[in-house]
């Protein structure tokens, strides 16, 4: 039992990241430059964020009136509830409102809400920022979170990675228009993949390119100190269904003659594309090598949802776990077995590369490789998305 509290403990304290106000500022304002009035007359919901520390609501409570908000609504999750193992010390701005109280400071979430000039000096900013705390911890899967989700239009916030499935559920349960960051990592899951086939959800504005940097409280879990801040890079990214222009541009394509002669990789230049073992597809390993005259369907890698402008490109499939039925595999391994490149086998059968996007040969030398009686070996690519040129 201790062992597992030790786990949620370091579990926790990995989710506790802040974003850059920069950060923030470049994603939010892509939208506005392709709809000036994405946010007029809105109401905003920013859960799981904290303005004490967080950039999220002072961000929106700085451009409030610029952006024409309607309200703007944010929680923060109890102390307690995030299991941080470490000595608590309200902030200066709780302690010193009239409304503190100790009995409630570390297991009550905080509800900050902005709509009105508090102070009538005629603007509505950050200094008009109202709180108090909720009745519960400020969980956003509580029924008092989300009906503020209900009453909300738009949702945007960083939340936290370890329950990321939970929070893409709980949104899209709600139909609302919605901004997030997340792991890279999220987009192997299998809930994931369709709400990008169905065009639901796509990439944000900003690139996926070095990851991100975050301000960290994790003090044994620091990538670099910048002007004092203990900051940590991620490879996340930012997911979407508000419209902006980056994603209606089209990529610029070579053919796949040009791409086998100029191509900057190695494993595209001077090689024909290969066909998928097992899928009814060629083999794309880099989005730049996606060939312009090519009509048929190519397994390109994940990175691919970056570029993926939908009126250019159908995605078809996938072999993520639980995805592939709507561009099935041709063919199964069971009777092969895996070696590795040694020559010995793992004790593995082939059965474990099913599914997997598979090209016949040894094309990686540190990789293993599966082989059947016939001497016909094949090795797995990583995931691969199923994509077809528009016409």
């Amino acid at each position: 039992m201790a062992n597992d509290n030790l786990k949620q403990a370091k579990k926790a304290k990995n989710d506790e990241f802040y974003t850059q106000w920069a950060d923030i500022e470049k994603e939010i304002m892509a939208y506005i430059d392709y709809n000036p009035n994405v946010f007029k007359d809105k109401t905003i919901l920013l859960p799981c964020d904290d303005p004490e520390w967080s950039n999220f609501t002072k961000f929106f409570a700085q451009n409030f009136e610029a952006f024409g908000i309607k309200k703007l609504i944010s929680t923060s999750y109890a102390y307690e509830s995030k299991n941080l193992g470490q000595y608590y010390q309200p902030t200066l701005f709780e302690s010193a409102s009239p409304q503190f109280d100790k009995n409630k400071t570390k297991s009550r979430g905080k509800i900050f809400t902005l709509e009105r000039d508090i102070n009538k000096n005629g603007i509505i900013d950050i200094e008009d920022l109202e709180w108090q705390y909720l009745e519960g911890d400020g969980d956003f899967r509580s029924e008092e979170v989300k009906k503020l989700r209900d009453e909300a239009d738009i949702i945007i916030t960083n939340p936290p990675f370890s329950l990321f499935r939970e929070f893409l559920a709980w949104i899209i349960e709600s139909e609302k228009k919605f901004t997030v960051i997340c792991n890279k990592n999220a987009l192997n899951n299998k809930e994931m993949f369709p709400l990008f086939m169905e065009n639901r959800i796509w990439s944000g504005k900003t690139g996926w390119a070095g990851g991100m940097w975050f301000e960290t409280v994790d003090k044994s879990d620091v990538d670099k100190v910048i002007d004092g801040v203990n900051m940590k890079n991620t490879p996340s990214i930012w997911l979407t269904n508000v419209e902006h222009g980056r994603r209606h541009q089209p990529l610029k394509l070579m053919t796949m003659a040009d791409n086998i002669k100029h191509s900057k990789h190695k494993e595209v230049k001077g090689h024909e594309y290969q066909k998928y073992d097992n899928y009814d597809a060629i083999e794309v390993p880099y989005t730049d090598a996606i060939p312009s005259d090519y009509d048929g369907v190519m397994g390109v890698p994940i990175s691919f949802l970056e570029k993926y402008c939908p009126e250019q490109f159908e995605i078809v499939g996938s072999t993520q776990r639980g995805c592939h039925d709507a561009f099935p595999d041709t063919k199964k391994y069971d009777s092969y077995w895996e070696m590795r490149q040694d020559g010995s086998k793992t004790g593995s059968s082939g059965s474990k590369t099913n599914e997997n996007a598979n090209v016949e040969g040894i094309f990686d030398t540190k990789n293993n490789y599966f082989i059947n009686e016939e001497g016909h070996i094949i090795q797995s690519k990583y995931s691969r998305i199923f994509i077809k040129k528009r016409k």
